[in-house]
C-alpha cells in the first residue's frame, strides 16, 4: 500500500546539501511532503541508493541533478516499482571519457593529499552561467562545498568515478520523465541531455536559457514550475517534443 503518495524525495550533486533545493523545497512544501536525502555519508552510487530508499516513503517521484541523477539511475535499477515519477536535472547516464575521469582523479589524489579547497573560483564559471558570478548562486554553491567538506568531497568522487553506466538502464524506464538542462551547462551538456531524451519513452526535454548547471538556483522559479508540471503529469505520452525557454 502506498504510504505517502504525495511524496517528493529530492537528490542533490556534488559537494551539494539541501540548500540546493531550498527554493523549491519552500514552494512545494504546502502541496506535498519534500525530502532532500544526504548524499555525503557512504562513497559508491549502490550504497547511496540503499539509504535513499531505506529512508524514504514506499511510493515516492524522484528528482535528482548531476551525481543525484546517478543516484536515482541506481534507485530505478535497484526498486523501480518504488518510483512514481522521475525528474533529471543536469545529469548523465554515459560514464565519463577517459580525460574526464583522468580529471576526476587528479581531484581526488588532491584531496586525499589535503589540498581540498571547495569550489575554487577558476571551477564556479563551468558550474553556473556568467551573469551569476558573484551573486547569492556563487555564495550558495561555495557554502554547500564547505558544509560537505573534504571527506564529503572524496566519498562522492570516489562515487561517480566507480558509477555504473546507465545507458542500458534508459530504455527500460517506464514513469513519466522530465530531463532539464541548462543551455549552457558545461559539465553535463544538451547533447547529454538528448541522449536521454532520445532513450527514455515519453520523456519530455527542457533547456534553459541563461543558466549552467545548477538550474534549482540559477532559475529557480521556472525550476519550481517545471516540477509543478512534472508532478501533475498522469501518464507518459508517445512523445514529447524538445522544449527551449526563452526568457
Amino acid at each position: 500500500m502506498d504510504l505517502n503518495p504525495d511524496a517528493l524525495v529530492m537528490l542533490p550533486g556534488l559537494l551539494n546539501d539541501q540548500r540546493l533545493w531550498a527554493q523549491q523545497t519552500a514552494d512545494l512544501a504546502g502541496e506535498r511532503t519534500v525530502r532532500v536525502a544526504d548524499l555525503t555519508r557512504v562513497d559508491s552510487i549502490p550504497a547511496m541508493a540503499r539509504r535513499v530508499l531505506d529512508e524514504a516513503p514506499h511510493r515516492f517521484a524522484l528528482a535528482a541533478l548531476s551525481m543525484g541523477g546517478y543516484v536515482a539511475f541506481e534507485i530505478m535499477r535497484q526498486a523501480p516499482e518504488r518510483v512514481q515519477r522521475l525528474a533529471l536535472f543536469d545529469t548523465m547516464a554515459s560514464l565519463d571519457s577517459a580525460e574526464r575521469a583522468a580529471t576526476r582523479r587528479g581531484l581526488l589524489q588532491l584531496a586525499h593529499r589535503g589540498r581540498f579547497i571547495g569550489v575554487s573560483p577558476q571551477l564556479m564559471p563551468r558550474l553556473i552561467h556568467p551573469r551569476w558570478l558573484d551573486s547569492h548562486v556563487s555564495a550558495t554553491v561555495q557554502q554547500m562545498a564547505v558544509a560537505v567538506g573534504k571527506e564529503g568531497f572524496i566519498r562522492q568522487q570516489q562515487a561517480i568515478i566507480d558509477r555504473p553506466d546507465a545507458v542500458p538502464l534508459l530504455p527500460g524506464i517506464r514513469v513519466p520523465t522530465l530531463i532539464v538542462v541548462g543551455a549552457d551547462d558545461q559539465l553535463t551538456p544538451v547533447a547529454e541531455a538528448r541522449l536521454m531524451h532520445e532513450r527514455i519513452p515519453g520523456s519530455r526535454l527542457e533547456i534553459l536559457p541563461d543558466c549552467g548547471h545548477l538550474p534549482p538556483l540559477e532559475q529557480p522559479a521556472l525550476t519550481t514550475s517545471l516540477l509543478r508540471e512534472w508532478l501533475a503529469m498522469d501518464a507518459i505520452e508517445q512523445s514529447q517534443p524538445e522544449f527551449v525557454y526563452t526568457l
